[in-house]
């Protein structure tokens, strides 16, 4: 199937009103990379920010194996103290996977940054107790743990915040910041109609454009970037990503330098969640069925994925704005497995 018919096929499905797709693929040294649809959109990349964030981390080797209080003065006393930020990046630190921190903005009441960072550490869930064994507790997907990961981040780096951070540590050496990064660094405030819209959102004053849509994010960062969503970019910056981390898997040089990411994507007992990327399952994967096993990859909320397959040396990328007008719409479900065939089937070609 074409790029352009795929893209435009899931407009007319109403799977979203915008909609990018490519892939990439190593032959024999040459990237063939291709894409269709609104390659020129800015996207909002939701959780395609934590394998930036993770990434990040990768680049700096004394951060991994930290303590979460040591770098985040907030989590000091509660039950995440310990909590090593590698444990927070596989999701298996024990923590909820969601708590509405944004809660007073909705009231208009002041946000306490801190206070925020406190009840994210402290929401241990009531089947983890005690001291986590060194693999960590059971998986649980959880935005909570990047988001103090991302705060680790920032405090090790002494940047702003975590987008900033990701900027500095990765997207600026793959030379992709110009087209992938937080609202603030892209100055999306200006660019109108470069930017698919999410979610019509009465509180937050209507129909969510060129800022995050994740709560969390917009409460913690605001324009910028946390651990776990703020990040922006178009079909072209996610698939040179995933090259990137395709490359480091597969040791070929990478503008990263000589980055062990083994650790990231090695998998864990539990299910198929890694650190910063999740794998594949045996079976009713949202990549299809073409990619092998050994693919590695992420999703994002408001419609956005990206799967890595060093297998077969292929990168694919889906990116949508399913969530607009209403993140009732639920038909990327079924698209996903679709698309990502269709998209590792023309790579393959």
């Amino acid at each position: 199937m074409d790029l352009r018919d795929l893209s435009r096929t899931l407009v007319d499905g109403g799977v979203a009103t915008h909609v990018a797709a490519g892939f990439s693929r190593r032959i024999r040294g040459r990237c063939d990379r291709a894409a269709g649809g609104d390659t020129q959109t800015i996207f909002d990349l939701a959780s395609l920010t934590k394998p930036v964030c993770a990434l990040a981390v990768a680049t700096l080797p004394g951060l991994r194996g930290a303590a979460l209080a040591d770098l985040v003065s907030a989590a000091r006393e509660t039950v995440s103290a310990a909590a090593s930020i590698e444990l927070l990046l596989a999701h298996r630190a024990g923590l909820e996977a969601h708590a509405s921190l944004y809660e007073p903005l909705v009231t208009g009441a002041p946000f306490d940054v801190a206070h925020a960072l406190g009840v994210a550490a402290r929401a241990r869930r009531s089947d983890v107790t005690g001291s986590l064994p060194p693999e960590g507790a059971p998986p649980v997907y959880s935005d909570l743990g990047y988001l103090l990961a991302g705060r680790a981040l920032a405090e090790y780096t002494q940047t702003v915040d975590a987008g900033e951070a990701m900027r500095r540590r990765v997207l600026a050496p793959l030379g992709i910041d110009a087209i992938l990064g937080t609202a603030a660094a892209l100055g999306l405030a200006s660019r109108g109609g470069e930017v698919a819209p999410t979610e019509d959102v009465s509180w937050r004053g209507g129909v969510i454009r060129g800022v995050v849509h994740d709560e969390n994010a917009w409460a913690m960062s605001g324009l910028g970037g946390s651990g776990h969503a703020g990040m922006f970019g178009t079909v072209e910056a996610v698939l040179k990503l995933g090259e990137a981390a395709l490359d480091l898997v597969r040791g070929r040089p990478c503008a990263l330098g000589a980055l062990d990411i083994t650790w990231m994507v090695r998998e864990r007992p539990g299910g198929t969640l890694r650190a910063g990327f999740d794998g594949k399952s045996a079976t009713g994967s949202s990549a299809g069925t073409v990619l092998s096993p050994r693919t590695f990859g992420h999703l994002g909320f408001t419609g956005t994925s990206v799967w890595i397959d060093p297998e077969q040396d292929i990168v694919v990328a889906l990116l949508t704005n399913r969530v607009f007008p209403s993140r009732g719409n639920t038909k990327i479900r079924e698209a996903r497995p679709f698309a990502h065939d269709a998209l590792a089937r023309a790579a393959l070609r």
